[in-house]
């Protein structure tokens, strides 16, 4: 005879940190992780409250408020009011992230100030979040933090040296901080899509044109256009006890246009 427990979704009674989260991949995975009986605390510099009218009206709980990720105090105080309202955190998406609004162009072209903001965001967002959860996660002896990459690091992709640089930076960290953080029970993983089509991806087609998004998919051993449900099941499964003994790892999810 199945548990009554069998039943219960995977992250039911867990409390996750989702970033950049207002619209685009970041609400969807909010919403997934949702449905799967997570309590959902997100941030982003745009008001998130589309994304957790979404949520709490399907029967979910969540709440939002506006972070800049590259501020400290900002972070710290809405880990704060996540550990408030919720009592405590078990996981956290770092989605956050400059990336559609980039335009590619040669690196000599690239200014020091855009470079700087992007490893700002990218980078040093990722770092001040991980830096904020990591007290309650060692408190509880326990935490799940899922970096979000790209695949561009994989590919060396040109053009867009800023942003490969900053996901490269990235999955560095993720190894990093899974060798720091394993003796506390947390463990540190990251997800490195593959080109997806997100709403910032899809509105600007002057910096992703069909054809060069054709191209992409036909890259891939599944041949077609990623979409952003198709990262979901990962970052849940990361997220989960399910893989309770996984730590240090990139998974690359990008329908197999990156093997390695």
């Amino acid at each position: 005879m199945l548990r009554e427990a069998e039943f219960m979704p995977r992250l039911s009674g867990r409390t996750i940190i989702i970033t950049g989260a207002a619209q685009g991949i970041g609400a969807v995975y909010a919403k997934s992780l949702a449905a799967e009986g997570a309590r959902i605390a997100v941030c982003d510099l745009n008001a998130p409250d589309a994304t957790v009218a979404a949520i709490t009206e399907a029967g979910g709980e969540a709440f939002g408020t506006l972070c800049d990720i590259s501020n400290g105090s900002s972070v710290a105080a809405f880990v704060s009011e996540t550990v408030e309202k919720f009592g405590t955190i078990h996981g956290l998406v770092n989605n956050a992230a400059m990336f559609a609004s980039l335009s590619p162009k040669p690196f000599e072209e690239i200014s020091s100030e855009e470079f700087g903001r992007v490893l700002d965001i990218n980078v040093r967002g990722t770092f001040e979040v991980v830096k904020a959860v990591t007290p309650t996660m060692r408190a509880n002896g326990y935490g799940k933090i899922v970096n979000i990459g790209s695949g561009t690091t994989f590919k060396g992709t040109p053009m867009l040296l800023q942003y490969v640089s900053s996901k490269g930076a990235v999955l560095a960290m993720t190894r990093s901080l899974a060798r720091e953080l394993g003796e506390w029970g947390i463990r540190v993983n990251c997800v490195a899509p593959g080109l997806t089509l997100s709403e910032g991806v899809r509105d600007s087609e002057e910096h992703f044109p069909r054809d060069m998004i054709a191209m992409d998919a036909s890259s891939r051993c599944i041949v077609r256009e990623q979409v952003p449900d198709d990262l979901t099941g990962t970052v849940g499964f990361l997220l989960s006890a399910e893989s309770d003994f996984i730590s240090g790892q990139t998974v690359v999810v990008d329908g197999g246009s990156i093997l390695h």
